[in-house]
């Protein structure tokens, strides 16, 4: 069966896809760390925030609607904040069908905070969809991120497919052992598919778990130190330095607004 929908990277023809995937990722970074630092309550910033990601989707070409679908999943965690709407602030509170009290100040800073953490997502999303994994890694060690903590990610993303394909794996034995007529469905109810369900995530653990030590021996025995060796990046281009500041500096800029 086949698992590429794992695989969240698009191909296109675009600007943002022939960038280097330093630069990508650094001004990625430097997006979701800007959107963080914005004090609650900057609508104007928040506002041009929001334009800056608008036109790296529109470059992209991977389509707004196609990111904006994509963030919209994220949007249901966001709610772990919600409690702070209800939290004292400096101005009187109104009530909430006559009893929940919801402070001005707190509702702003739960808006702010969903805002900030959706245009973040937005920039994930483009990241991942126009950079391929492995470039992402070469990135991450380029920049002299941790060698384990770049191994870590690489093989979780390896064998994240690998685990997937033990599920289907057992869903495709499940259903060859599943008697189905016209009119009436396959297997027991509720209780009975819950229990078979159970089975079926204790089965794919063991199997992983199984799996996972004979991967392991295997690295092992092939030399695997913990590094995964690769050719050295090449130098980054004018136009690639040029990209970067830019960008840098009109987030900084974006920070240094919200000030005033």
């Amino acid at each position: 069966m086949h698992i590429s929908f794992l695989d969240p990277y698009l191909h296109r023809r675009s600007p943002i896809h022939h960038l280097d995937s330093r630069i990508k990722l650094l001004l990625a970074v430097a997006f979701i760390l800007t959107a963080a630092l914005l004090p609650a309550g900057a609508w104007p910033v928040y506002i041009l925030l929001f334009s800056l990601a608008l036109a790296v989707e529109m470059l992209s070409a991977l389509g707004v609607i196609y990111v904006w679908k994509r963030s919209a999943l994220a949007l249901p965690f966001v709610l772990a904040a919600l409690p702070i709407v209800f939290l004292p602030g400096k101005e009187s509170a109104w009530m909430l069908f006559g009893v929940l009290p919801v402070a001005p100040d707190g509702l702003e800073r739960f808006l702010s905070i969903a805002f900030k953490s959706w245009l973040s997502v937005q920039m994930a999303i483009v990241l991942a969809s126009s950079t391929p994994f492995p470039d992402l890694l070469a990135a991450m060690r380029a920049l002299r991120l941790p060698r384990l903590l770049v191994a870590l990610f690489g093989l979780m993303w390896r064998y994240l497919f690998v685990l997937v394909d033990e599920a289907l794996r057992l869903m495709r034995a499940r259903a060859a052992r599943s008697g189905e007529s016209q009119g009436s469905r396959a297997g027991g109810d509720l209780l009975w598919r819950a229990r078979v369900a159970g089975g079926m995530a204790g089965n794919l653990f063991l199997r992983a778990f199984d799996r996972s030590d004979r991967i392991y021996v295997a690295m092992m025995a092939r030399g695997y130190d913990g590094d995964i060796r690769a050719l050295p990046s090449p130098p980054l281009k004018r136009e690639d330095w040029l990209i970067l500041w830019f960008g840098l500096l009109l987030l900084g800029a974006f920070l240094l607004l919200s000030t005033l």
